[in-house]
């Protein structure tokens, strides 16, 4: 645990790091290049760490890694006349209005070269990318109405090839027309005509998180199903062969006790075979059921010590069967019938749900109080699922004049993308719950990590892009703010009075920290 934490901690400072070096060097380099004294540049605030002096600027490695600065000489607009003459030369605000502008538009901009740098060397290259693929579909959503099913593999948007998530936000950025899965293997181009922004949301919805084709019974046995020649395909799901077919015939293999790892599982020959027909996802479960097998992401892998399960006596290796009388053949709908349950139990009684469990070979029936956390009801049960791993798709290397192209295209695809949703925040067509913090992105950093280097650096091309727009917000203390006076000061023919200045910087900081606030409230919400 502490390894993981320490990890997240290394991998972000390394990560935000980056970002934030290249914004800083940015105003850096076009301060040196107006002839404008930098006094201070440094990676992180508070207390300084580590120190450099060369010439008359400071390195400086500060304490809390969130951001950075540097200190030009001169910079402070409210003590402006205590310049000396012979050095105003030097100084930022003495400096004309074209050169003041591309010193403090030089951040951004250095953060939006970086991200087409990135995506410019991941064209040029190639990288590896985890294949965009949909995960559990229900029968009575919009995108199964649309022929999409479980499993299928995102291949094209509008006839144009998406291998990275960043090709489907660029990708019919206005309106999604037609869309190409692969689907064991065959491609299949289906008509759905809806926007973007509605396509993205409900694709996040659809976690692929889905299911080999590993099942237990009531005495606690492990078996994988065969649904072709008599061998198991761990990379096709249980999900997708249930909504790509309505008969087989299924044979069981033993598997090891814990159901875990590898090809090496299988552990006996096929102990039976049967012929099996349905007609739906929930009608092959139920059939089973009446056999008695469970998918083993109902079977119980841990029990939280001196949660409700466990004091219902609920016991590593038992099997959930149903909760309030609803049958239960997937634990992430578990997940949702016990918040509704336990909703409407709270409502009319003591907030009680009654579950039925496998245990050591008998049936079992306990009443359970589930507790409030997060804003989630929850019974301190994890499942001891059994995943398809995702496949990762190696693009190969195109040449220098793609790699050109296609970098331009993608960066300002990221911040056609960007601005549109800090529109929809604006008018809150998008909820402020979105607002993510530095504990998120150690997370999403982390996790691009794990994945792959290439997905990596995505990722750290996306937040460079964010970053830069951010900055560029018309709000005081930002760079937009100061490229705000800067366009107020040549309407009015000079500078903004004192006492104005004065009021919009702290009005400026007030939203900045309450901005702050809010994206760390959320993370420790998410989170903790």
């Amino acid at each position: 645990m502490i390894q993981m934490i320490i990890f997240k901690v290394l991998v972000f400072i390394l990560f935000l790091g980056t970002l934030i070096f290249f914004h800083e060097l940015g105003h850096f380099i076009f301060a040196r290049l107006f002839g404008v004294r930098v006094e201070v540049f440094s990676l992180g605030f508070g207390p300084k760490l580590l120190k450099y002096k060369k010439r008359r600027t400071e390195y400086a490695l500060s304490l809390i890694p969130l951001g950075g600065y540097i200190k030009m000489f001169g910079d402070d607009p409210l003590d402006k006349d205590s310049i000396p003459e012979d050095q105003r030369k030097y100084s930022f605000n003495y400096k004309s209005k074209w050169a003041r502008f591309w010193i403090i538009f030089g951040g951004p901009l250095a953060n939006f070269i970086l991200a087409y740098i990135i995506f410019f060397s991941l064209v040029l290259v190639g990288e590896t990318v985890p294949e965009n693929r949909f995960g559990y579909i229900p029968e009575n959503k919009v995108f199964y109405s649309y022929g999409i099913r479980s499993g299928d593999v995102l291949k094209k948007i509008n006839g144009q090839v998406v291998q990275s998530p960043t090709d489907m936000m660029v990708e019919g950025r206005d309106r999604i027309e037609t869309i190409t899965v692969s689907r064991l293997g065959e491609l299949t181009t289906l008509k759905i005509g809806v926007d973007q922004d509605d396509f993205l949301k409900e694709f996040g919805e659809y976690v692929p998180m889905l299911r080999e084709p590993v099942v237990v019974n009531q005495n606690g046995e492990i078996f994988a199903l065969s649904f072709d020649d008599n061998k198991v395909n761990w990379k096709v799901s249980l999900e997708t062969i249930l909504q790509t077919r309505n008969k087989s015939r299924i044979s069981f293999y033993p598997v090891g006790k814990d159901g875990e790892g590898d090809k090496e599982r299988i552990i006996g020959p096929v102990k039976f075979s049967k012929n099996f027909q349905w007609s739906g996802i929930r009608s092959f479960f139920d059939k089973f059921a009446r056999m008695g097998y469970r998918t083993l992401d109902m079977r119980v892998r841990e029990v939280e010590p001196n949660s409700p399960a466990d004091k219902a006596n609920i016991k590593k290796g038992d099997v959930i069967v149903s909760l309030n009388e609803e049958p239960i053949y997937n634990f992430e709908y578990l997940r949702k019938v016990l918040q509704e349950s336990s909703r409407e139990s709270k409502k009319s009684g003591d907030g009680a749900v009654k579950i039925i469990v496998w245990s050591n070979g008998q049936i079992k029936s306990v009443n359970i109080v589930p507790e409030l956390k997060k804003e989630s009801f929850i019974i301190g049960i994890y499942s001891h699922g059994a995943y398809v791993r995702p496949n990762l798709v190696k693009v190969k290397p195109k040449g220098f004049l793609t790699a050109v192209g296609q970098g331009f295209r993608k960066t300002w695809g990221s911040i056609a993308m960007i601005a549109i949703g800090f529109k929809k925040l604006a008018s809150r067509e998008v909820s402020l719950d979105n607002l993510r913090g530095p504990f998120s992105i150690a997370q999403f950093a982390s996790d691009s990590l794990k994945i792959s280097l290439s997905y990596f650096f995505q990722l750290m091309a996306l937040i460079s892009v964010n970053l830069g727009f951010i900055n560029l917000l018309p709000v005081p203390i930002l760079d937009g703010g100061h490229l705000m006076f800067i366009a107020i000061e040549t309407v009015n023919r000079g500078p903004v009075s004192r006492r104005k200045l004065e009021i919009a910087q702290q009005f400026g900081l007030s939203i900045l920290i309450l901005l702050m606030v809010f994206a760390i409230y959320n993370d420790v919400i998410h989170f903790f």
